[in-house]
């Protein structure tokens, strides 16, 4: 019957595969590449584990496949339509969205997919307490997530709606294999359910919970605290359990499958102690949103089956041809998901790929929430940030760079206002900021000049007393791409950009220390010829910063780029390298003149700007602070 059914969609053309958008590999420069690209290669070194012996393996489904073939796929959770975004759902878009622009700095291709998750209990009950038609309903919210990551410079190559009609029939598709296999039976299933969570509990994950506030007592999913209630009622199970030892194999011989990794212990956790065969329809009578069972209209199937999979829809399932999987981006490269949803993509979607013999996604990256006032942001509360207000009021790279500097992976993260500020002044405005205006501003000097005369070391320069070696400093920006590309190599995006922004205090103060101003001046040609090689090695420490930050903040780095007069085919990670490019200078963008129209301008009014970058703040008594003087306090490095 399955295939029956997939040979006459193929004739109807719908199930036609998609590849991902091809993007051309960027021009390299031969005499750049330096062993810092071998930091980049990626490794997964673990082999598809063995399927069950009475799960017969599917080669035209888990082929292998070459790595130079397959696109790096990156997604976020599918984001759920019953309510408006909040800053949490930026979160998610941002990191996977860092992780597809880093592929794309490094010349490779890439495929990045987000969306909305639009069936199930809770839009059913939203669009009733509206008076709406669910999918208007849906219409509306999934709109409102477009433009959040519009809004937020994501560069998704498809934003999947599970009411999309190719996703309908992989859906459907999934589910004729999975019967086709013996893998589903219809039962009479009872059991504690969260319409919240949109799943069911076993009795050893319920408990009696008393309301803070209202002190009223209900059973409770013990990890969520959100209600259950005993539902009885005729509907189709997943033989989850027949896959419980394959499971506990694969996450033995993985256990950096899931990051951060003592999330593992969790998930082990569950499968030793909780796992059970999978509830994955419900009755129409309680839930008509949703796609319906092949050949059981009285049955929808669960939403969190029909959610994991948009990922391999977005892939191009079910229509792979034999062998191809894998240019459709399948396996995944990482899935960024939420804390709250750990057990679903971690033990139901192994499972079920495993179910039909699927390769499993390379690796999922759990993050943390934010919380407001260190209290969990909640819809149903209303304590939550309205990202879009937040990119309004500071300005989308402002935010990104809050997010990702102060995230939370492994451990929540409190979002204030007040903090927000105090990064922004110290990292960015006196930071970045500072340094790039400092250097492009003054008329005592020319970039491209410097640029075209740099030497390696000056004679003079071992002599003259600065409190930093500029050995040291130049030692320090050799490493720099080749330290990044390993925190992203580890996943660790909040580490990668902290390592850039510290580089930021260290060229301040080198700039403070000499002061160039006068070097430059100076009848000594000693003094000149230092000056022009610090000026020089901040020029570099700038270049090679505005190339690394692309991923994190695009409009600001290409800004700062664009200042520095660096060609656009020259801000690849290739020429992340210290003197790879000799060429900028010239700025393509006016660098300015005052504080209004630097990089990154004061937030507060009444800051004033003065040569050089010495930046002074009024107070009541009329003294003031140089943040120049104070650079050691802005290392956020690890």
């Amino acid at each position: 019957m399955a295939m029956k059914f997939a040979r006459a969609a193929s004739a109807r053309g719908l199930l036609r595969w998609q590849s991902p958008l091809a993007r051309p590999r960027s021009w390299v420069c031969h005499s750049c590449r330096s062993n810092v690209a071998a930091v980049m290669s990626r490794r997964f070194s673990s082999e598809p584990p063995q399927p069950l012996q009475q799960l017969q393996p599917s080669p035209t489904l888990a082929s292998p496949f070459s790595l130079d073939d397959k696109p790096y796929y990156v997604t976020t959770p599918i984001f759920y339509v019953n309510a408006a975004p909040h800053i949490g759902h930026m979160y998610s878009m941002v990191l996977a969205d860092v992780f597809k622009r880093w592929q794309t700095l490094l010349g490779n291709q890439a495929f990045f997919c987000t969306g909305t998750d639009e069936h199930g209990m809770k839009v059913q009950q939203a669009a009733a307490l509206a008076d709406m038609d669910p999918k208007r309903l849906c219409d509306e919210n999934a709109e409102k997530f477009e433009e959040l990551a519009k809004f937020s410079r994501i560069d998704y190559d498809r934003f999947i709606r599970t009411t999309d009609r190719d996703h309908v029939q992989a859906v459907e598709h999934f589910w004729f294999l999975l019967r086709e296999k013996g893998l589903i039976y219809e039962t009479k299933h009872e059991g504690w359910y969260s319409v919240s969570d949109e799943c069911f509990y076993p009795e050893s994950q319920v408990v009696k919970h008393q309301e803070k506030f209202t002190g009223v007592v209900y059973m409770a999913s013990a990890e969520t605290k959100n209600k259950v209630e005993w539902v009885e009622e005729k509907n189709y199970c997943f033989r989850m359990t027949e896959l419980k030892d394959r499971l506990l194999d694969f996450y033995e011989k993985n256990p950096g499958w899931i990051e951060p990794a003592y999330r593992m212990n969790e998930v082990v956790d569950w499968v030793k102690n909780h796992f059970e065969d999978l509830s994955i329809s419900r009755p129409v009578q309680r839930l008509n949103w949703g796609i319906r069972v092949p050949d059981d209209p009285s049955q929808t199937i669960y939403v969190w089956v029909d959610a994991l999979i948009n990922y391999i829809t977005a892939a191009g399932f079910p229509d792979w041809p034999p062998g191809e999987s894998h240019k459709g981006g399948w396996p995944a490269d990482v899935h960024i998901v939420g804390k709250d949803i750990l057990r679903f993509h971690c033990v139901y979607w192994p499972a079920l790929l495993m179910a039909l013999d699927l390769p499993l996604p390379k690796k999922v990256l759990v993050h943390s929430h934010w919380t407001l006032n260190n209290t969990k942001m909640s819809k149903s509360v209303g304590n939550v940030v309205n990202p879009l207000y937040a990119i309004n009021r500071w300005g989308v790279d402002t935010t990104r760079f809050y997010l990702l500097a102060e995230g939370g992976i492994a451990d929540d993260a409190n979002y204030c206002n007040d903090t927000l500020v105090v990064k922004y002044k110290k990292f960015l405005q006196w930071g970045f900021g500072n340094l790039l205006g400092r250097l492009t501003r003054p008329k005592v000097w020319n970039v491209r000049k410097i640029v075209e005369g740099s030497v390696c070391e000056p004679s003079s320069a071992k002599r003259y007393p600065t409190r930093r070696n500029l050995a040291e400093f130049e030692a320090l920006l050799d490493d720099l791409a080749a330290t990044v590309a390993g925190r992203m190599q580890k996943h660790n995006p909040v580490g990668a950009i902290r390592k850039i922004m510290a580089c930021a205090a260290p060229m301040n103060e080198l700039l403070t220390e000499t002061a160039p101003w006068s070097l430059v001046k100076s009848p000594n040609l000693a003094d000149k010829e230092l000056a022009e090689h610090v000026l020089f090695l901040v020029a570099e420490g700038l270049r090679l910063s505005g190339i690394l930050l692309q991923p994190f903040l695009p409009d600001k780095a290409a800004q700062l780029l664009d200042i520095l007069g660096v060609a656009q085919d020259k801000r690849t990670f290739d020429h992340a390298l210290l003197r790879c490019d000799l060429d900028y200078g010239v700025p393509m963008v006016d660098p300015g003149t005052g504080r209004a129209d630097g990089l990154f301008p004061p937030l507060i009014e009444d800051m004033d700007v003065e040569f050089h970058g010495s930046v002074k703040k009024k107070t009541k008594k009329g003294t003031s602070k140089r943040p120049t003087e104070r650079t050691t306090e802005q290392t956020i490095e690890d």
